[in-house]
């Protein structure tokens, strides 16, 4: 071999450790580029549904779109049959896109669940009933650094026919932020029986103020209290409502 071809070798063995080297670097770095994504698991009750975890995760397909899954663990009694074993207790799942506005202080997130169980079907065999129900809803959020609020609407409709196991659940808060871990507001909430055999039917309307504790890790809790203004048969009272956030 020649000096000027040794020479050339011994570049172009140079130029691949080079470039190897950057492969290496980079690939890493490809490897872990995935969505951006968030993780919330929450802990709820109130004197209404009892205690119902739930859960919602958020995956960026672009910069003002995410896509969105959910599920609620409704582990009332009453939503079930007496099976045993806590057999045909409902839960829901569904999925959707949120949409992100007003540099992502504004989102907008419409929604289609599935209801598994008995208490819209209205079978109660003990199986389980796999798609008791659809549920389309859209949850608006806005929050900045001294404002937040919330609306929601979910129709609970049925698959099968059903002797009035139709619902219209629909919520409105807002609030003010006193500081970077306290915030403050009123609350209004009401749910509908919408196909009763003797037509619309409120089941409970509620009306109070909540305050709630924030931490920079994500974790948050916000007690709920008020007036019952109307239920079904005229019934008066008060309502309480608890929900602890984590989120990842």
């Amino acid at each position: 071999m020649s000096i000027v071809s040794a020479r050339l070798a011994k570049a172009a063995l140079a130029m691949t450790v080079t470039g190897l080297s950057s492969v290496a670097t980079v690939a890493p770095a490809q490897e872990l580029m995935v969505p951006e994504s968030s993780y919330t698991v929450m802990l709820n009750q109130d004197s209404f549904f009892g205690f119902y975890p739930s859960f919602n995760g958020l995956m960026a397909l672009s910069e003002n779109m995410d896509f969105s899954f959910y599920g609620i663990f409704w582990t009332t009694p009453d939503f079930a049959s007496n099976a045993p074993g806590g057999a045909d207790l409902w839960t829901e799942f569904g999925a959707g896109v949120n949409l992100k506005y007003m540099n992502g202080n504004l989102n907008v997130k419409p929604q289609l669940g599935i209801t598994n169980g008995v208490l819209q079907s209205g079978v109660a065999d003990g199986s389980g009933n796999f798609g008791d129900g659809i549920v389309p809803s859209l949850t608006i959020n806005y929050s900045d650094d001294y404002f937040e609020a919330e609306s929601y609407t979910g129709y609970y409709m049925a698959f099968a026919e059903s002797d009035g196991n139709d619902f219209l659940h629909m919520w409105l808060n807002g609030g003010y932020k006193f500081a970077s871990f306290m915030s403050a507001g009123l609350h209004y909430e009401w749910l509908e029986l919408s196909d009763s055999p003797t037509g619309s039917d409120t089941l409970y309307e509620w009306l109070g103020p909540y305050v709630q504790f924030s931490v920079d890790s994500g974790l948050f809790a916000r007690f709920t209290a008020g007036s019952q203004i109307d239920a079904a048969g005229g019934e008066e009272g008060d309502f309480y409502k608890l929900n602890v956030g984590m989120s990842f």
